[in-house]
């Protein structure tokens, strides 16, 4: 990368670079440039980073099958790429799964995901003919015995293991709305279920204990549990889910992609597991590092003795992560990476909520001028996935980038989009 002056290395996507102006370039192109041409606020993915990290994370897997928990990023250009690297897609609702198809995935590398899927999201995933469909409930067993069609399922179970992140994103311990628990039986009474179907074909089993997990004794914990009850029950493949943590922050340094996957796929062959009966499912780990969001800088608001805010063009309706969860990230002006950023500020969005805070407490230039661009790192994953038209702003338009070239992904929205679906009268 070179030297990128007061932006972390780790924080950076992969061709991220810093002329000697001081102004970031991704993919080749200057993320000024690219503001001009799409607007503000944007979403700057580099198509480089995505395939290096799918990459990394096949290679650190070995013979294992890696699937993209597309949630994290939903799109159909994105599809592409993961149908273009060989990964599987998985959808959690009838938008990502049709998202997928319409971006070239074969419909065998489709997992079809979802606590509480709908007779027409089943109905698409069997006449599609999908991989896996992932079941999360005796309700929705009843539901596929219903339809009467064939399909590969995997059932979701909740190990009881109690990963170390934020409660709302924890999902593998036992009081959860997610698969069947293993503690009070209803797993094995599910499998039993399954295996008695005429038309279900119980392929294997799934946990997911939750996101932005940091610690590798959580997942080595859910192996052992996952792998044993898959012996005692005779049930061939196995998925670890994802939720590897990423960095948002500067002094935050988490493993690579490549090294989770190797350190899984160890844990897997230790208990005897072949890679052909192995799943995993990074969405975050691939996607959060690869985009920046730009922003424009509207008003700067000076409160003696209490706290300087920079107001800009975006905020929690393109990055709801902070309100949700008190997630933290940096800030940085785009066009002037040397100079020194030593201005603590609030960097705020512009809807009508005290909480519209993207950074609490963001190190800017001191000389700070309205109409400067500032970005946000890392927020290639649920950022434009979660985004809103709170106070009905449009959604900002993405590009991916890469050699020289920028292509657009997702137009800006208009006015008359946010109005689209609207009867009147």
């Amino acid at each position: 990368m070179g030297d990128l002056g007061v932006l972390p290395d780790h924080l950076a996507p992969h061709t991220a670079a810093v002329d000697a102006l001081g102004e970031l370039i991704i993919g080749g192109m200057r993320v000024s440039e690219l503001v001009r041409q799409y607007g503000s606020p944007l979403f700057i993915y580099d198509e480089d980073h995505l395939r290096t990290r799918m990459r990394e994370a096949t290679e650190g897997f070995g013979g294992g099958r890696v699937i993209y928990a597309s949630k994290a990023f939903p799109s159909v250009a994105m599809a592409r790429l993961i149908s273009e690297e060989g990964l599987w897609w998985d959808a959690a609702s009838q938008g990502e799964l049709e998202a997928g198809l319409r971006g070239g995935v074969q419909p065998k590398r489709v997992i079809l995901h979802g606590n509480n899927k709908s007779f027409d999201e089943l109905r698409m995933a069997i006449d599609a003919k999908v991989g896996r469909i992932v079941v999360d409930s005796f309700d929705e067993i009843d539901r596929l015995d219903y339809l009467g069609g064939s399909a590969s399922v995997w059932l979701r179970i909740t190990p009881g293991i109690e990963a170390h992140t934020h409660a709302y994103v924890r999902t593998g311990q036992q009081d959860s709305k997610f698969g069947f628990n293993l503690a009070n039986g209803d797993a094995h009474r599910a499998i039993a279920r399954v295996k008695a179907s005429s038309h279900l074909m119980l392929s294997g089993l799934h946990c997911h204990i939750g996101s932005q997990v940091f610690a590798l004794g959580s997942f080595r914990d859910a192996i052992d549990v996952m792998v044993t009850l898959a012996k005692d029950e005779d049930v061939e493949e196995l998925c670890i889910g994802g939720g590897f943590g990423v960095g948002y922050l500067r002094d935050e340094r988490v493993p690579t992609i490549g090294e989770w996957t190797s350190w899984l796929r160890e844990a897997f062959v230790a208990h005897g597991m072949r890679d052909q009966q192995t799943f995993i499912e990074p969405g975050r780990a691939i996607v959060a590092a690869a985009a920046v969001t730009v922003y424009t800088v509207g008003v700067i608001k000076e409160i003696p003795g209490v706290r300087t805010y920079v107001a800009v063009d975006g905020g929690m309706s393109d990055n709801p992560r902070p309100v949700l969860y008190g997630s933290g990230y940096e800030a940085f002006t785009s066009s002037r990476l040397f100079d020194p950023h030593d201005m603590t500020v609030a960097l705020v969005g512009k809807h009508c909520e005290s909480g519209d805070v993207l950074v609490r407490e963001a190190r800017l230039p001191t000389d700070l001028q309205v109409g400067e661009l500032v970005m946000t790192p890392v927020t290639g994953a649920y950022g434009y996935a979660m985004g809103s038209n709170y106070n009905k702003l449009p959604r900002p338009a993405v590009v991916l980038v890469g050699h020289g070239q920028a292509r657009l992904i997702a137009r800006r929205e208009t006015i008359d989009d946010l109005f689209r679906l609207e009867v009147d009268g």
